[in-house]
């Protein structure tokens, strides 16, 4: 008789299943345990020799640390790792801050954020990386990628950014400007310079799962073209997705050009449709994002189209250098921010 006679394969799947999931417990606590023990190591190098010797002379111990320590337990604790360890006290000198990262990230996640200069940056990250469980390398490449800078809430005071990442990390709740950004990068349609609505509409759907990714957390796609039916008039939306995070329907409308005043009235013609027959129970209202080859950034203020839950962002399907897309984003936010500051920045909007 052979195993195929004898054995359920729901059993089976059972069993493998069970296997699987103490693995992963047990590799979990692994990681976790080896965090602590890295930061314990980096706070007493830190604290013990190089907090009081010349910066040369500590450079020396710790590479005389490292080939020691090498020789015992390999390369794992090399100097360079040893310096990995030493930064990660640094930035996070208090050990019941490291406890929470170290059930939540791995090492290799931590190593990525140690090295961003920017404390408010890296509580972003530290945030959307748990809210969207990114692997290290998917930190990474949204990191590579500015995500921070690209999102809406870059461009809003410190102040209230640290109290949307507040909220985010007491209740689990995400804010649209936490998740929705500016501007798109859609480089990966492969479009050249001149193609028409239709066109960036087509190579979206044919590369959807990339269109998703850039989205980011929670989108669904749902309908392209929605008509909807006003009086005795109908209308289409370009595109409809649905965000389990924020528990809405977002509505997309496509523009080739520069942002023009009149698109507000159809979108939010758009919105109050989706709220009134498609919006359920326990949903939140209808966003919608209108996509623009180019922004009025004085227009869009003078709307106030976030009171309408309308953003309006740029796209790009030719990316321009890093440093010019940086020194872009730089300039968007350092300007934004002082229009709030100025004016009436409310940090529990």
């Amino acid at each position: 008789m052979n195993d195929h006679s004898v054995t359920d394969p729901a059993l089976v799947a059972d069993l493998r299943q069970l296997i699987d999931a103490a693995r992963q417990r047990a590799a979990s606590a692994v990681n976790a345990e080896l965090t602590l023990l890295y930061w314990q190591l980096g706070s007493r190098i830190h604290r013990e020799i190089l907090g009081q010797q010349r910066a040369e002379y500590g450079e020396k111990i710790v590479s005389s640390l490292g080939r020691q320590l090498t020789r015992e337990y390999g390369r794992g604790f090399s100097a360079k790792n040893l310096r990995h360890m030493i930064r990660f006290a640094e930035i996070f000198p208090e050990e019941e801050k490291v406890s929470a990262l170290r059930r939540q990230l791995s090492w290799t996640h931590l190593k990525s954020l140690i090295y961003l200069d920017d404390s408010l940056k890296r509580d972003f990250y530290i945030e959307l990386c748990q809210l969207e469980g990114w692997s290290s390398r998917q930190l990474q490449e949204r990191i590579q990628s500015m995500l921070f800078e690209r999102t809406a809430i870059s461009s809003k005071p410190e102040q209230t950014i640290r109290h949307e990442l507040a909220s985010l990390r007491q209740g689990g709740q995400a804010s649209p400007s936490l998740l929705l950004k500016d501007p798109y990068l859609l480089d990966f349609l492969g479009l050249n310079d001149r193609y028409l609505e239709r066109d960036l509409e087509d190579a979206i759907l044919r590369e959807i799962e990339q269109f998703l990714l850039e989205l980011g957390a929670g989108f669904t796609f749902v309908a392209r073209q929605r008509r909807i039916q006003i009086d005795d008039e109908d209308f289409y939306i370009d595109l409809l997705f649905y965000n389990r995070k924020l528990r809405r329907l977002v509505a997309i409308d496509l523009k080739l050009g520069r942002f023009k005043a009149e698109y507000k009235g159809q979108m939010e013609l758009y919105l109050r449709w989706l709220a009134r027959h498609e919006q359920e129970a326990g949903e939140n209202p209808p966003l919608g994002i209108i996509l623009c080859a180019g922004k009025q950034r004085e227009q869009i203020e003078l709307l106030e189209l976030d009171k309408s839950g309308i953003h309006v962002a740029e796209y790009l399907t030719v990316l321009p250098s890093r440093e010019v897309l940086q020194a872009k984003l730089h300039q968007s936010i350092v300007a934004a921010r002082a229009r709030l500051q100025g004016g009436r920045d409310d940090p529990a909007d």
